[in-house]
């Protein structure tokens, strides 16, 4: 075994949690503040204070874009704008299950880019996972019930998840046109302009009155939950994740992702959250469609390298 091996599982476990316990974390903080202002100030604030890390680490010339400064900025505004206050939107409208849910699937989602954007067909087994993945979904959106007309504001929530899912595959197959950087420098320089295009996007609502300022006792009646999100979330669980993939590779670090739904419907159980059968069904289906598909993935990398 390689060294770091074990603290690079620990850490790859400990990123799947934090976003696992996030979502349904940053739904019930919606009450008080609106998933704009959570979002833009999450991403302001971690980015604000992982700068002088990065300077301290790597010296102030890792602060210049060295002529990527389009890309970095491109894909950073899809993926840390784009991409959370998508999905956090959408919860507001619809449920934390429903997204953690939908949000999972994103390696499959991704496997199906690479399908349509590059021609590399998945493998019939991987397709098979796709269609047991998808089927898993609709069964926790729907409840096993085919008439979707009862909640529209749901059904649009979970599409505008989805949206956030694809912004934020778009942004990791973005990170490989900045080859070269180092896993700090991607995560600041591409937080950056999408945290500033968050806090862009919320001013422009406040100032054309679709959302006024929250206030101070609302923001402080969620103290620790924007703390966890901020802090836990965002920072700590970024680097946590990527310390996690250096060291123990992607398709291993993929496996503890796929568990967000299990740890999500844990803490609602745990709030005393009572879901229906056919919910517990449905995401039980994503996650053995997403560990199958994982496991074939290794198999296959394993057989590459023979």
């Amino acid at each position: 075994m390689k060294a770091g091996f074990g603290t690079g599982l620990a850490a790859a476990m400990a990123a799947a949690l934090t976003w696992g316990i996030q979502l349904p974390l940053a739904k019930d903080a919606f009450v008080a503040v609106d998933p704009f202002h959570i979002t833009s100030f999450r991403y302001l604030v971690a980015v604000l204070l992982m700068i002088p890390a990065l300077v301290w680490r790597e010296g102030w010339r890792s602060l210049s874009y060295r002529g990527h400064g389009g890309m970095a900025a491109l894909i950073g505004v899809i993926g840390i704008c784009g991409s959370p206050m998508l999905t956090f939107v959408g919860m507001s409208l619809s449920r934390a299950e429903h997204a953690v849910v939908i949000v999972s699937v994103q390696p499959l989602l991704a496997s199906l880019a690479l399908w349509v954007l590059r021609g590399i067909r998945p493998a019939m087994f991987s397709l098979g996972c796709m269609l047991l993945a998808f089927a898993g979904v609709v069964l926790v959106v729907t409840k096993g019930r085919p008439v979707l007309q009862e909640s529209p504001a749901e059904l649009m929530g979970d599409g505008l998840v989805l949206l956030g899912a694809i912004c934020w595959i778009v942004y990791t197959m973005g990170l490989a046109r900045l080859a070269g950087w180092s896993t700090w420098r991607i995560t600041v320089l591409t937080m950056l302009p999408g945290a500033v295009a968050a806090t862009a996007v919320t001013e422009t609502l406040v100032l054309t009155g679709y959302l006024s300022m929250p206030e101070s006792a609302a923001i402080a009646s969620i103290g620790w939950e924007l703390a966890y999100l901020t802090v836990v979330g965002v920072l700590l669980a970024m680097l946590a994740w990527n310390y996690g993939v250096q060291r123990i590779g992607g398709l291993n670090a993929t496996l503890f992702i796929n568990f967000m739904p299990v740890v999500a419907f844990s803490y609602r159980a745990f709030q005393g959250y009572r879901f229906e059968a056919i919910e517990l069904v449905g995401a039980g289906c994503v996650v053995v469609a997403l560990i199958g598909n994982n496991l074939y993935q290794r198999r296959l990398a394993r057989q590459a390298m023979a």
